[in-house]
């Protein structure tokens, strides 16, 4: 996956749009319009605010299902994601939880946007929905019947979710991209809002072995400098909104912060070893 082909970085900030609750959610509230004014102020915010990209989940769909969403959350998922593309030039990607992959290939695929989030690409994972498998080989599959380039972000041992037994860190990586040909995998911390820890990005980033490493959750503009040194990109959403509280709108104050916090790290990161390379001995 070439993310500068993307995102036009080698290391982008992937901003969330959390859309409210969908038809037949159980917190649906009747108007799909203002799903979409939500939808359009957030997307605008990242956008103005700095991100490389955006992902669009039905977070607050919640209580999810299992597997296949109704295929109104569907209709409604591609008519908010087409409307954004035509109101920000950025690259789009789609996460349709709890796991609705199929789903997530197919709005990409219609509306053409660059990639989805699969949250368990392989493996079995112990969820609040159950157990939930893998389907990596009907997902690839399905992008090759739909003649589709749309890149796969795969979660390795998803938050909110326990694996069954207890495989090694390395090793799920591996596998996620090697048996599971995921584009890239993400690394989150325990939950919503909690950070990967800088040792188990460091394992991941080793094992992935060139494929790109996203920092998944609980990125923030005061953790951000240390956990980008051992990945490749993040997505955020929590620290970005208004009081950092999760069901408020994105914050576009906050989220200038993120990106400067980011690009600061990073620049210090390039300039560290040409630095280090001009340092002369000077014999005595």
């Amino acid at each position: 996956m070439d993310l500068k082909q993307i995102f036009k970085t080698a290391n982008p900030i992937v901003g969330v749009v959390h859309l409210l609750p969908l038809p037949t959610s159980p917190r649906w509230g009747g108007n799909l319009k203002a799903v979409i004014d939500r939808a359009e102020q957030e997307a605008t915010a990242l956008a103005s605010g700095g991100v490389d990209g955006i992902i669009v989940e039905n977070f607050f769909d919640a209580p999810f299902p299992k597997e296949a969403v109704d295929p109104a959350v569907v209709s409604a998922m591609s008519l908010v994601v087409q409307r954004l593309m035509h109101l920000v030039t950025l690259p789009i990607g789609i996460n349709v939880l709890r796991n609705d992959a199929h789903s997530a290939m197919a709005i990409a695929s219609c509306v053409q946007a660059q990639f989805i989030r699969v949250n368990v690409l392989s493996g079995v994972m112990a969820t609040d929905q159950g157990l939930i498998e893998g389907q990596a080989h009907q997902l690839l599959r399905y992008r090759r019947e739909l003649g589709s380039d749309v890149k796969i972000l795969a979660d390795v041992l998803v938050k909110h979710a326990r694996p069954l037994g207890s495989p090694n860190l390395t090793t799920a990586v591996q596998e996620t991209i090697e048996r599971g040909l995921a584009d890239g995998v993400i690394l989150s911390g325990w939950a919503t809002g909690s950070p990967p820890s800088l040792e188990d990005l460091e394992l991941a980033s080793a094992a992935a072995n060139g494929t790109p490493v996203f920092i998944g959750s609980g990125a923030s503009w005061e953790n951000i400098p240390r956990l980008i040194q051992a990945a490749d990109g993040v997505i955020v959403s929590s620290s970005l909104k208004r009081r950092g509280q999760i069901e408020q709108p994105i914050d576009p104050i906050r989220v200038s912060q993120f990106v400067e916090a980011m690009r600061r790290s990073l620049s210090l990161k390039q300039q560290a070893p040409s630095v280090a390379s001009s340092t002369v001995a000077v014999p005595s």
